[in-house]
């Protein structure tokens, strides 16, 4: 795999997530689903919390750098609240999903589904459980 079209992937799986995402929760299912007793993307790719995100504060502290290594699962402007699913402003002003009050991601470095490579790392990224 070439490094410099890593982030132009990671960026397309990630739009490709967030349309798949926005449009099944139009239909009232999640934008998630579980896999292995863990929560995926609607692209199958392993979904992960941040410890330094604050549960239920209605934001991401993973932004610039961090959302290169760490796409969010993005939702689309007009997505609601739905259970035990909240949408989250990221300072950015886009929309992210978030479960239970904390704010999802991807790891870049995860490659296909079923990849679990982002747990733990740094001791703060968590793979996210329902």
């Amino acid at each position: 795999m070439v490094l410099s079209s890593l982030p132009t992937r990671m960026a397309a799986i990630v739009l490709g997530a967030g349309l798949v995402a926005c449009a099944s929760m139009a239909n009232g299912t999640a934008p998630a689903k579980v896999s292995d007793g863990v929560l995926v993307g609607p692209n199958g790719m392993t979904l992960y919390t941040f410890d330094r995100d604050s549960s239920g504060s209605g934001k991401s502290v993973c932004n610039g750098q961090c959302a290169t290594a760490w796409p969010p699962l993005m939702a689309q402007g007009s997505a609601s609240n739905s259970g035990d699913w909240t949408v989250v402003t990221r300072d950015d002003g886009a929309k992210q999903w978030a479960y239970k009050g904390k704010p999802l991601y991807y790891w870049v470095k995860d490659t296909k589904p079923g990849d679990k490579t982002g747990d733990n790392v740094n001791n703060v990224w968590r793979l996210a459980r329902p």
